[in-house]
């Protein structure tokens, strides 16, 4: 039980701390015009805070991505039984390990490891891919997954589904509805700008024509830069009220216990 309870509150924890690299990420470009991807955000964000702050948003993250991943494992949001079902525990597995892998760049970041390259991370991964027989195949299905991901955060955006996962006295918010379907959209178009960077990669079998999220921020022109800046801040407030008012069930902590060969004496 008392697991379960760690769990969730650090689960809270990682809500607020990607919240607060999307706020992050607006605020950069706001004040200065220059675009970051969660990476940069949490390298900025290590720049400015204690090891305390670092240390807390680490552990949000390591708690949120196990719990994406369960959620993907053991259907723990209750997903329908479907195709839709199906591609939402996808959905959850691919956030989760996108929030561990942050986590370990936390992790590098309190050791003092400094931030990691420089370059475009999304440009590397590329040609890595672009090595390996078929490399340019496996760019294009990444990039195609990724515009059919943004256009699924449009859907929700549209239906406000996403206030279905928070309690009903703020879900039936008129200002939380509107707050989440900014965000949703934004995050949908960013999305769907870095998919399509990556369709143009593989196509082209060039690295440098892939880009993730800092790309497509700077792909855009005024003011629709700023107009994605005002979502992604709106993403960024909306995931601190899901820190604080989404629904959290029970992750079945005694079976992946079990799975690790954990048993009580």
């Amino acid at each position: 039980m008392a697991a379960r309870v760690h769990l969730r509150t650090f689960t809270r924890i990682g809500f607020a701390a990607r919240g607060l690299l999307y706020i992050i990420i607006a605020w950069l470009i706001f004040r200065t015009g220059r675009s970051e991807d969660l990476q940069g955000a949490l390298e900025y964000l290590a720049q400015g805070s204690g090891e305390l702050m670092m240390i807390a948003v680490t552990a949000g993250f390591i708690a949120y991505g196990i719990w994406r991943l369960c959620d993907a494992a053991f259907n723990v949001e209750n997903h329908p039984d479907s195709g839709k079902g199906k591609r939402q525990r996808l959905g959850a597995a691919g956030s989760g390990i996108v929030y561990l892998l942050l986590a370990f760049q936390g992790i590098r970041l309190i050791r003092g490891a400094g931030p990691g390259d420089s370059g475009d991370a999304t440009q590397e991964n590329a040609r890595t891919a672009l090595s390996l027989p078929g490399g340019e195949i496996m760019i294009v299905i990444a990039g195609v997954t990724l515009v059919i991901i943004g256009g699924y955060q449009l859907i929700k955006a549209a239906r406000a589904s996403f206030l279905d996962h928070l309690e009903p006295h703020i879900g039936s918010q008129p200002w939380a509805k509107w707050t989440g379907r900014f965000g949703y959209a934004a995050r949908g178009v960013v999305f769907i700008i870095s998919g399509a960077f990556l369709c143009q990669a593989g196509l082209e079998a060039e690295a440098d024509e892939a880009g993730g999220l800092e790309s497509a921020l700077a792909w855009l022109d005024s003011p629709w830069d700023m107009a994605a800046a005002f979502g992604l801040l709106a993403f960024g407030l909306y995931s601190l009220v899901e820190a604080r008012f989404r629904v959290l069930h029970h992750v079945p902590i005694e079976r992946l216990a079990d799975g690790a060969g954990v048993h009580r004496i």
